[in-house]
C-alpha cells in the first residue's frame, strides 16, 4: 500500500485530494477540483469513494465491562444443565430467540446484526479488555490507537468545534481496564475521559477571565509553540499544537452534555438510571458530530449471584439500548450511526457454586446495530451448551475489520511509525461479509 508521509498526503494518485481538507471544506474543495478538471479522476477512486462512504459516520459504543452474559443476553441455551433460570423468547426475527430479559430488543432487531461465534481465548479482565479496544495484541514496541481514537481520526473533521472521542465510565470497579488511548495517532486523538461526571469539568471560561484575555492568552501560547516548533519535525508536537488549537471550540461544545436541553418526554424515556442520562448524552454528541463516544455500564463481573446481576442489568440494557435506537431512528440518524453492544469477554455456561459464572472467552456474543450492517442477520452459534463455537469462529480482530467496514473504513490502511507500515487490523484478517450490508 502507498506509504502516508507526515503531511497526511502518502504521494499516490488516489489521494491527490487530501482526506481532511475535502472533509471540512466542501465549497473549497469543490472549487480546487473545477480548478483542475484532471483532478476528477480521484472520485472514482476506491480511496476516494471510501472517504465519501465514511463522511457523517458516528459511533456508540455501550460497553459492558466485567463480561456480560451472552447466555442471558443474545445467546440463551434454556431447559440445558448451563441454562439457568431465564428462558428465551421470539423476536421479530423468524426462528430467532433472545434472553427473556430483553423483550424491547426483541422487537427491534431488524436493524441489528447478532455475533454469537467469537472465540477471543483471553480471559482475564486487563488484557481482554484491552484487546477488545484495539482489536489485536499489544507489542513491545508500539502503542496502538484504540477503536475509539482510530475512528475520531478516520471519521472526524480537522477543524471540528466538538470532541472527536468521549468516554464515560462513572463507575469505580474495574475502571483501570477503562482503556483510552491514541497511540500513535498523537495526543489530537485522545479521549475525554469522563470518570467523575457526565459533564467535562474546568470546560467553562473562569469568572475572572475575559474573553479577551482569554483568546490573547490563546495568541501567546501559539506564538510560543510556533517559535518553540521552528525548525523541529515532531508528529508529536503537531499533535499537541493540533489538539491545544480546538480548546476554544471543545469549550462551546459544553451544552451537549447537559441533557436539561431535551425535552423533559424524552428525558424520561431514557428513565433515570446514570447509563440512561450518559446514552442520551451520546446521542446528542454523535448529532452534533462527534465521532465516537463509549459509554460504560458496570460492573458485569458476576462470579456469585449471577442471574440477580444480569436480571437487573440485562433489564436496564435493554431498556436504554432500545430506547437509543429509537431516538436515532426517529431522527433518521439510525442509518449513519453504529452501535455496538461489547465486553472484554463473556461468562461461563458453567454455574458454578456461588451461583455464578466465571470469565469465558471461548464462546460469547456481541452486537452491531444500523450503519453498515445487514440488519436482522445472527452470525455464528454455539453448541447445544453454548462450551463451544460450533459455526462462524472470528477473533478480536475479524470483528473490528467488520465494525470498519461497516464505516466505510479500510480495515487494511496503513499508518507509518517510522519506516513500518501498520494496518488497522493484523496482516490476513478480513471482516464478515455475512453481517455487512
Amino acid at each position: 500500500m502507498a506509504r502516508r508521509r507526515d503531511n497526511g498526503f502518502c504521494g499516490s494518485a488516489e489521494h491527490l485530494v487530501n482526506r481532511r481538507s475535502f472533509l471540512s471544506g466542501t465549497a473549497l474543495a469543490t472549487a480546487g477540483l473545477a480548478s483542475d478538471m484532471t483532478r476528477l479522476d480521484v472520485l472514482r477512486s476506491p480511496a476516494m469513494a471510501n472517504q465519501l462512504r465514511s463522511r457523517g459516520k458516528r459511533v456508540i459504543l455501550l460497553w459492558l465491562a466485567g463480561g456480560a452474559s451472552q447466555l442471558e443476553t443474545w445467546d440463551p441455551k434454556p431447559n440445558r444443565p448451563t441454562g439457568g433460570p431465564f428462558g428465551a423468547i421470539s423476536t421479530n426475527l423468524e426462528g430467532v430467540r433472545i434472553s427473556e430479559l430483553l423483550p424491547k430488543m426483541a422487537q427491534r432487531l431488524e436493524h441489528t446484526a447478532i455475533i454469537r461465534s467469537l472465540n477471543t481465548k483471553d480471559g482475564s479482565h486487563g488484557s481482554a479488555a484491552r484487546m477488545m479496544h484495539l482489536g489485536r495484541r499489544d507489542e513491545p514496541n508500539v502503542t496502538y490507537p484504540d477503536l475509539g481514537a482510530v475512528c475520531a481520526r478516520e471519521l472526524g473533521q480537522a477543524d471540528s468545534k466538538v470532541p472527536d472521542y468521549v468516554s464515560f465510565y462513572t463507575a469505580t470497579e474495574g475502571r483501570g481496564n477503562a482503556l483510552g488511548q491514541s497511540g500513535f495517532l498523537g495526543a489530537r486523538y485522545m479521549p475525554m475521559f469522563l470518570t467523575t461526571n457526565t459533564k467535562p469539568e474546568n470546560l467553562s471560561r473562569l469568572e475572572t477571565i475575559s474573553d479577551l484575555d482569554h483568546r490573547e492568552r490563546m495568541d501567546l501560547r501559539a506564538l510560543i509553540s510556533r517559535r518553540f516548533a521552528a525548525g523541529r519535525d515532531s508528529s508529536t508536537l503537531d499533535s499537541h499544537n493540533e489538539a491545544y488549537a480546538r480548546v476554544r471550540g471543545l469549550m462551546a461544545s459544553e451544552e451537549l452534555f447537559d441533557v436539561a436541553g431535551e425535552p423533559q418526554w424524552l428525558r424520561d424515556r431514557y428513565g433515570p438510571s446514570l447509563f440512561g442520562r450518559q446514552a442520551l448524552v451520546a446521542r446528542r454528541l454523535v448529532e452534533a458530530g462527534t465521532p465516537f463516544v463509549k459509554v460504560s455500564r458496570a460492573w458485569w463481573d458476576s462470579h456469585g449471584q449471577n442471574f440477580e446481576t444480569h436480571l437487573e442489568l440485562v433489564s436496564e440494557l435493554d431498556h436504554v439500548m432500545s430506547t437509543l435506537l429509537d431516538d436515532l431512528k426517529s431522527r433518521g440518524m439510525l442509518e449513519d450511526t453504529l452501535v455496538i453492544t461489547l465486553a472484554e469477554f463473556g461468562r461461563t455456561p458453567n454455574i458454578n457454586p456461588s451461583l455464578g459464572r466465571d470469565h469465558f472467552a471461548r464462546a460469547w456474543s456481541a452486537s452491531l446495530t444500523g450503519c453498515g450492517v445487514k440488519g436482522g442477520t445472527v452470525y455464528g452459534e454455539t453448541d447445544a451448551d453454548g462450551q463451544h463455537v460450533k459455526d462462524g469462529e472470528i477473533s478480536a480482530g475479524e470483528l473490528f475489520a467488520t465494525i470498519y467496514q461497516a464505516l466505510g473504513i479500510d480495515h487494511q490502511h496503513e499508518y507509518y511509525v517510522g519506516a513500518r507500515p501498520l494496518p488497522l487490523t493484523d496482516p490476513g484478517i478480513e471482516p464478515v461479509s455475512e453481517v455487512l450490508a
